[in-house]
């Protein structure tokens, strides 16, 4: 009986066997990178979707995307917010890459306006307490003596207050400023203002874009109580050389980006000065006022560079250095001390396409 029973279960194994294996090989993985045309800056959550199937999947911070679909012939539609939407056919017969350039969107209308009701998407998502803002969202903001500024500019969101009037600081749902973690491309900032606490250590030229998170935090960020700020640099135009700058009443800026070789590696240098310091010498105040020999200011000092290794590796190199600067010298005693304070900050990653699903790993990060 034991025999007969063996005999009609390998049959059985054997089906179950090719029908597990078939199932397997019928599947195929669409990856890739999606960029900016004009700058090859990576496009942080765009859109791909495919249309017969209706589901998609969004690029993340480096704008690597991947996804798994049965082999067939699909139509992908790539969007992003301020770009034109791309279209690419596709007949998927194996694990496909992609490098996908969309162009900016330039809009010549007129004057459309558009009433409906918000998705209520703390309900729908599974990232209820995840934030991200645009840097020239924050920079069409008001500022304070035209200083555009990121902390400030994240005590407006709800469940975030500020830590006083003017001051950078910030609570997040109860928290202390000491329970926030503060990233600069992964590399922790511990004092993250100027001014004893005025204006906030990043200057907006350089930042591409900000994430909050006030609850919920991945595992990646470790145990925080508050919440985590997680800010990334711009990672350099690798089309074209490019420069831009600033003078305002506290500080001047200085943005100086392009590539190292095109298409392949691109860098940016970005500075901020304060020039308060100036108006405390000869001939703005005498030599007998009570300020005379005393004097502050300020500066920050952004760097990072990023090369394509082959069509897996990618090579990124960020660093930032402030100081903020206190002379102090007594007109009765003579006598002067120099208090210097600050940051600075250094990350290396390397991000490696293990597989059509599996991206990057940090190598170091010093503070």
């Amino acid at each position: 009986m034991k025999k007969y029973f063996l005999l009609l279960l390998i049959p059985c194994l054997a089906f179950s066997s090719s029908f597990s294996q078939e199932n397997v090989d019928n599947k195929a993985t669409i990856s890739g990178y999606v960029k900016d045309s004009l700058t090859g800056e990576a496009l942080t959550g765009a859109a791909i979707y495919v249309k017969e199937l209706e589901k998609g999947a969004n690029a993340n911070a480096y704008g690597f995307f991947s996804l798994t679909v049965n082999q067939a012939k699909y139509l992908l539609l790539i969007n992003f917010v301020g770009y034109q939407e791309k279209q690419i056919e596709i007949d998927l017969k194996k694990n496909v890459s992609l490098t996908i350039e969309l162009a900016p969107k330039v809009y010549e209308k007129q004057e459309v306006v558009i009433t409906g009701e918000r998705i209520d998407r703390n309900i729908k998502s599974t990232e209820m307490g995840r934030v991200e803002l645009e840097i020239e969202k924050i920079k069409s903001l008001p500022a304070l003596l035209g200083e555009v500024d990121i902390l400030k500019a994240i005590q407006l969101l709800p469940g975030v207050q500020d830590a006083g009037e003017g001051n950078s600081g910030f609570y997040v749902r109860g928290g202390g400023p000491d329970q926030n973690l503060v990233l600069l491309d992964e590399g922790v900032v511990y004092n993250a203002s100027h001014l004893f606490g005025f204006f906030s250590v990043f200057n907006p030229d350089a930042v591409k874009n900000i994430t909050l998170t006030k609850g919920g935090m991945p595992a990646q960020y470790g145990g925080r109580l508050a919440s985590v700020l997680d800010i990334s640099m711009k990672d350099g135009n690798m089309k074209e050389y490019h420069a831009e700058g600033g003078i305002g009443y506290i500080a001047s800026r200085f943005t100086f980006e392009g590539p190292i070789v095109k298409e392949k590696g691109s860098f940016i240098v970005s500075g901020r000065r304060t020039f308060i310091d100036l108006f405390l010498r000869e001939p703005f105040i005498g030599p007998e006022s009570n300020i005379a020999g005393n004097s502050y200011y300020f500066f920050d000092l952004n760097a990072k560079l990023n090369y394509q290794l082959s069509s897996k590796d990618r090579l990124f190199m960020s660093g930032y250095f402030g100081r903020d600067v206190f002379n102090f010298k007594s007109r009765e005693t003579g006598f002067a001390v120099r208090i210097p304070w600050g940051n600075a900050t250094t990350s290396l990653r390397w991000n490696h396409l293990f597989n059509d699903k599996t991206t990057g790993f940090r190598i170091f990060s010093i503070t």
